[in-house]
């Protein structure tokens, strides 16, 4: 009966550790502190030095929980990451998720020989645990607060992120078997490389369109569809590590696959597996927090501080400038992608393989991980949204809040049900119409339900539930979302949709690729946009924003030239520019009436 109350005060203790963990959102959302930094500082408390007293140091355990939270993240990301994401990105995106953590990797290694006096190896072992960034911390707090980002800058920080892991997951297994093996450089290196990305490739795709098949073929009761993609996710990731593949990898493509296929309730998948990755990433700090010992950490508070520097100020930067530089990315966008180079919960996994491998001193790696992963979400994470809008990567606005239902259609994949308010200020409101490509079924007024003949014009105040494709779901939230119409603010300028980009240009003393200056504003929106635009939507050049205003057709008319918030320098200077060429234009055409 002892071991019984053991295990019951066990499960209190760590549903309240959970508890915790996530009332403390609340916390990070309210003061902007980085979420995950919470969490951990949770785990201390309750760890060995902390109040609560709880002795933890299971390796193997962390390990175990670390593979499945990462496999579930991983395949999360590859579920909300759209094809049309890659296009122009994913070139520079992969070379950042690979070439990337190798400089990273070998920089902080080749500064860790001098910090640690260190042996080469040792020391390339412990800049590949570090050199990776963590998709749930940069995903959630580039998300944080509503915070938009260029579609360039957002989508090439949200794949490296994404994808980034299993390459790093590669350098530290294969450096581990090195030291294991006296250094001795292994001839099979390049061929434990291409096998791991092969396997773990054809498992993911193989597996993501056999899961795809299977969630569209059975006939499963309700609520079953996301139990049977997780466990989708366990087996392929089981399977690719089995076949000595990368189970990240596998799982990333996998949920690649899935979230650019028509599924059969994948409104109820997306929705399982963002808490999962919620809890993944709570479960995952709450075990750091619980490992760390403070009074063991001091004689590694110098380097660790220091490694944790170097990465930020010199590492990070020197790898992305390699691998962005043929892509003429600007120094604006550099210096951000740069900056968003957050560490987490993948550090942590990663620092838990030398241990589990008894590697000599293995203690050290994880100990300098932590104080990686606490310098970053402190100094990287607090100011996220700052150097956003200081650098200009940031969109005018921010992300809609929008409370949204959306509900499968049985033995319909091409539609789901979603569900609105009809907020004051919406564009939707403004508007009095729906957007072209979406059905209404009916409409809540009053309190009463109204079939779409009886509902005619939307108003606030009103439900609707509408038909749409599962893909331009998301582009309807800015259409419902409260304010999404305002009017701009004074410092925006109206621009015809056929004005030529190469006019705004030369008007403006805009940077704009040669190739790109023929484009008529409309043109140009439509190239650069995801999908059809949409009012609100806005493509950034150099400092300005580049709003959709006016639609007719599915074609911009008119635009909105908007900088972002917080650019009062540029935005005085584009005034005094603007002003400057009215007046050239005013004295030319003065010139040619007196000739």
């Amino acid at each position: 009966m002892t071991v019984i109350a053991v295990l019951d005060t066990a499960l209190l203790l760590g549903a309240l550790l959970g508890l915790a963990g996530i009332l403390s959102s609340l916390v990070a959302r309210r003061f902007g502190a980085p979420l995950l930094f919470l969490f951990l500082i949770v785990g201390m408390v309750a760890g060995e030095d902390g109040p609560g007293g709880i002795v933890f140091n299971d390796m193997s355990l962390t390990y175990l929980v670390g593979s499945a939270a990462l496999a579930i993240i991983l395949f999360d990301g590859g579920l909300r990451t759209k094809m049309a994401q890659f296009r122009g990105v994913l070139v520079p995106a992969l070379g950042l998720a690979t070439v990337g953590v190798g400089v990273t990797g070998a920089l902080v290694g080749a500064f860790a020989v001098w910090v640690f006096d260190l042996g080469w190896i040792e020391a390339l072992l412990l800049g590949a645990i570090v050199a990776s960034t963590d998709a749930a911390a940069v995903l959630f707090l580039l998300h944080a607060g509503g915070l938009r980002l260029t579609r360039r800058v957002g989508a090439v920080l949200e794949i490296e992120s994404a994808t980034n892991d299993p390459f790093a997951v590669f350098l530290v297994v294969l450096l581990t078997e090195l030291i294991l093996a006296g250094g001795d450089p292994a001839s099979g290196a390049l061929a434990f490389l291409a096998r791991q990305g092969l396997i773990g490739t054809a498992v993911g795709l193989g597996g993501g369109f056999a899961l795809v098949w299977l969630l569209n073929r059975l006939d499963l009761p309700a609520g079953l569809h996301p139990l049977l993609a997780l466990a989708g996710v366990v087996t392929l990731f089981g399977l690719a590590a089995a076949a000595h593949g990368s189970g990240f990898l596998a799982v990333y493509l996998a949920g690649l696959v899935v979230g650019n296929r028509p599924v059969k309730g994948f409104p109820a998948i997306l929705s399982l597996h963002q808490g999962l990755t919620w809890l993944s990433q709570i479960v995952m700090f709450l075990v750091l927090g619980l490992l760390v010992t403070p009074t063991t950490l001091i004689d590694y508070a110098l380097p660790g501080v220091a490694i944790a520097l170097f990465l930020i100020v010199l590492a990070r930067p020197v790898a992305v400038a390699l691998c962005l530089l043929p892509f003429r990315f600007s120094l604006r966008e550099w210096g951000f992608v740069t900056w968003v180079g957050l560490r987490g919960a993948v550090s942590i996994y990663l620092a838990a393989i030398p241990t589990l491998a008894a590697v000599p001193g293995a203690e050290a790696y994880f100990n300098v991980a932590f104080f990686v992963v606490l310098v970053s979400l402190v100094v990287q994470g607090w100011s996220i949204r700052p150097a956003a809008r200081a650098l200009g990567v940031a969109l005018a606005g921010s992300e809609p809040e929008v409370s949204r239902v959306e509900l499968d259609i049985p033995g319909q994949t091409g539609r789901e049900l979603v569900g609105y308010p009809v907020r004051r200020g919406s564009v939707v409101e403004a508007r009095g119409a729906l957007p072209s490509d979406t059905r209404l079924v009916l409409a809540v007024r009053n309190g009463q339900v109204l079939d779409p003949a009886t509902a005619c014009r939307p108003g606030a105040g009103d439900y609707v539930y509408l038909l749409a494709a599962p893909e331009r779901v998301h582009r309807l939230d800015r259409l419902f979302a409260e304010g999404g119409a305002a009017e701009p603010d004074g410092g925006e300028f109206a621009v015809n949709g056929t004005t030529r980009l190469g006019a705004l240009a030369e008007l403006y003393g805009l940077a704009v690729p040669e190739a790109e200056r023929h484009l008529t504003v409309a043109d140009f929106l439509a190239e650069r946009l995801e999908d059809a635009p949409e009012l609100g939507d806005a493509v950034t050049i150099g400092p300005i924003d580049l709003v959709v205003r006016g639609l007719e057709g599915g074609t911009v008319t008119r635009a909105g030239l908007h900088l972002p918030e917080g650019s009062a320098w540029e935005r005085a200077t584009l005034r005094l520019r603007r002003a400057a060429a009215v007046l050239r234009s005013a004295w030319r055409r003065l010139r040619s009436t007196t000739l």
